[in-house]
């Protein structure tokens, strides 16, 4: 290996305001950052061996984000979404680290000098002097001050070098200022993440990213025709009163996650669940094909929901069906409610006119039911699919509407092609 002369404070400084700047920008990931501060620092003649970072992250099954960096190109760079250290095997190697005492300790670095076999008794500071590291530096910082060390939000960051005699105190300074600049981009990128991840997650994919690009005043809304999705659980009301309380909320969650699954594959945003209903459009240049995605959806949930209720039953649970009504129509697409309280949402007369679809489904003795505006808008091969179940007068509309389903005969070769196709 051959070392470089030391990183100049003038170079420290340009890798400071680069790390300035990508955090206020706010566009790169913290791997790609965590990586390119690394190969930063090396080519200004930082002599690093082996790089940890990690930053605790709010998300439902992981805890931490972890970024890996190594001088062999041979191992490289890798990162690893980090489960909880509050139980099991986690909270063992946890409880274990130089990071937990150093939280413990309100202690903000660490530094060991392997070469002269400081390793203050940790195992994981121990490896690194086995495996040729001269020198280590810990740093730690908090993000969220909490009365348990469990229950800590911190940014970490471990270094070391493989070069004799380890860092200069120069060195050492440049990375403890350094590591400051570093979590500050991180958890501006990770802030930057988590947000994407929660509009998403609860506006849809579509309304959260207006909403992350500006779309945010009331009554900022736009005028647009899309194909409207409305779909609920047949005999939920009965569902709700037999099945045992512990077992509806999975029963739901089943039966949404079967339904937003097949939508969101087929293209479609999901804009509100309503108890056990959902609403999502299908929206696209060309009407024919948001109608031609959302059959595509239909068909995708049936299977997905003829599974869910294999594996239901054999666990013992209750099952369902979901009713479905399908509409195209112009909609006002946007911001709605107070001023400090406001909904990503559409609203027109199509909304009120698909949910009273999906309604009649019940009456009609049909899974789904469509508008003939729905039906006239699809491909000629999708239309020849679907069969008139008669005129209505749906609640709330002031004329009778043609209403379509699947034809019958289709739906049973469709299902026999399917089995067909499994047994073989």
């Amino acid at each position: 290996m051959l070392y470089p002369g030391s990183m100049k404070a003038s170079e420290a400084d340009e890798i400071a305001a680069w790390l300035a700047e990508a955090g206020l920008l706010g566009v790169r990931s913290e791997a790609s950052l965590t990586e390119a501060f690394c190969r930063r620092c090396v080519e200004a003649g930082l002599p690093l061996g082996k790089v940890f970072v990690m930053i605790d992250i709010l998300h439902p099954q992981h805890e931490s984000r972890a970024f890996f960096w190594d001088e062999d190109p041979d191992v490289g760079f890798r990162e690893e979404q980090l489960g909880s250290t509050r139980d099991g095997a986690g909270a063992e190697l946890w409880k274990r680290s130089p990071f937990f005492h150093m939280i413990q300790r309100r202690e903000t670095t660490l530094r060991c000098k392997l070469e002269e076999g400081e390793t203050r008794g940790f195992q994981p500071i121990e490896e690194l002097r086995n495996a040729g590291q001269t020198d280590y530096l810990a740093v730690v910082y908090r993000i969220r001050q909490a009365a348990r060390s469990e229950d800590v939000d911190g940014f970490y960051a471990r270094w070391t070098t493989s070069r004799p005699g380890g860092f200069t105190g120069e060195e050492i300074e440049q990375l403890e200022r350094l590591t400051v600049h570093l979590g500050l981009a991180i958890r501006s990128a990770a802030q930057t993440r988590l947000a994407k991840t929660l509009v998403e997650a609860y506006l849809g994919r579509d309304p959260g990213r207006r909403v992350l690009s500006g779309a945010i005043r009331r009554g900022d809304v736009q005028k647009i025709n899309a194909v409207l999705w409305f779909s609920d659980m047949e005999g939920y009301t009965h569902l709700s009163e037999t099945v045992k309380s512990d077992q509806l909320i999975p029963l739901l969650n089943d039966y949404a996650e079967a339904v937003i699954n097949a939508v969101q594959s087929a293209g479609g945003d999901v804009l509100k669940l309503i108890g056990d209903g959902v609403l999502a459009i299908f929206a696209g240049v060309r009407p024919d094909l948001a109608c031609r995605a959302a059959m595509s959806a239909e068909s995708d949930m049936r299977k997905r929901l003829a599974a869910l209720a294999d594996r239901r039953r054999s666990a013992g649970l209750p099952v369902a069906d979901i009713h479905l009504g399908l509409h195209v129509g112009d909609v006002f697409y946007g911001n709605i409610g107070s001023l400090d309280r406001l909904d990503f949402t559409v609203v027109g007369q199509a909304v009120n006119e698909v949910s009273r679809i999906s309604a009649m489904c019940q009456s009609a003795g049909r899974a789904m039911l469509c508008s003939a505006e729905f039906a006239r808008l699809l491909p000629p091969l999708e239309a020849e699919t679907l069969v008139s179940v008669g005129r209505y007068a749906l609640r709330g509309v002031g004329r009778a509407s043609e209403l379509f389903t699947l034809d019958p005969e289709v739906a049973i070769a469709a299902s026999a092609s399917d089995a067909s196709r499994i047994m073989r």
